[in-house]
């Protein structure tokens, strides 16, 4: 809690309280109150207490040692793509993925002073990235910082009007801030995929959509990633995300995360992932859970 601004603390203190009063329905994010990541824990869970974290790998532990429920992670945005490194963090996390969420990202330009001069502007990697012709066109310069919300309580502490923060507009009266902008994201359709991440699989029958995620390895021979993928065009399923990448040094051979449509319990499924494990060194997989949004084949 100490590497937020101060004037996220006591709200950060406040949300840990609460959930360290009822773990069962705590779910953890990453980020300061008022981030996306808060916002998505809000819709998807309505009845949960959000419990808000510093880091992913924070909001990981606090489900590991069962201080919360789950955890919901951002994992991919349409303007920028790649958020969290989760073919790096979860297969060593001990969690799986149990559901989806998606939410459409709208940001807002918000500081101490509507009559000052803006010269710089902090902000999450992801939310500069998807306002970055924004604020190109505006001369200002990006400062990164580890979250959005968490960046409008900087400006707050900070107390210089020249600096604004990119934040979801409720961050402004979380940390009393003005309004100088919004729409400032770069496309209408901006729109990021969270996952939920708990200890262990529910029990529960196969959705009428589901998707499954997994990880797997190409053995360092020509054309192994064809051969990997001739099972999922054979056994017509859809592959809806296909993702490279390198683990250590070595650069020998290359991992991918990959989303498929569909149960393992499935027959065409299980016809791929077992043809997908004999032409891979290993293949494992992460999780399977209910679309929360139907995937659009064309």
């Amino acid at each position: 809690m100490e590497s937020y601004p101060a004037p996220a603390r006591a709200l950060v203190a406040e949300m840990t309280a609460a959930a360290a009063a009822a773990p069962e329905r705590a779910v953890a994010f990453q980020g300061a109150p008022g981030a996306n990541s808060h916002i998505a824990v809000a819709e998807a869970f309505p009845q949960g207490l959000a419990l808000p974290c510093f880091s992913f790998e924070d909001a990981i532990d606090a489900v590991r040692e069962q201080r919360a429920d789950c955890a919901m992670i951002p994992i991919e945005n349409s303007l920028h793509g790649r958020v969290a490194d989760m073919h790096f963090l979860l297969p060593e996390s001990g969690l799986v993925i149990t559901g989806e969420h998606f939410l459409p990202i709208r940001y807002a330009l918000m500081g101490l002073d509507p009559a000052a001069v803006i010269a710089e502007v902090t902000s999450h990697p992801q939310a500069l990235g998807q306002c970055r012709h924004w604020l190109r066109r505006r001369g200002l310069r990006p400062i990164p910082y580890p979250d959005t919300a968490g960046a409008a309580a900087l400006v707050a502490e900070r107390g210089d009007p020249q600096t604004a923060a990119i934040a979801p507009r409720a961050a402004a009266a979380l940390y009393g801030l003005h309004i100088l902008a919004e729409g400032l994201e770069d496309e209408a359709h901006n729109m990021t995929r969270f996952v939920v991440l708990a200890l262990d699989q529910p029990d529960r029958p196969p959705a009428a959509r589901s998707m499954t995620t997994l990880i797997f390895a190409v053995k360092n021979v020509p054309a192994a990633l064809y051969k990997a993928m001739g099972g999922f065009a054979t056994n017509g399923i859809n592959m809806t995300k296909l993702e490279s990448y390198q683990r250590g040094d070595s650069f020998a051979a290359t991992e991918f995360y990959a989303d498929i449509e569909g149960h393992p319990d499935d027959a065409a499924v299980r016809r791929a992932i077992e043809e997908l494990a004999f032409h891979t060194k290993w293949v494992r997989i992460l999780g399977t859970y209910p679309q929360s949004r139907e995937r659009k084949l064309g």
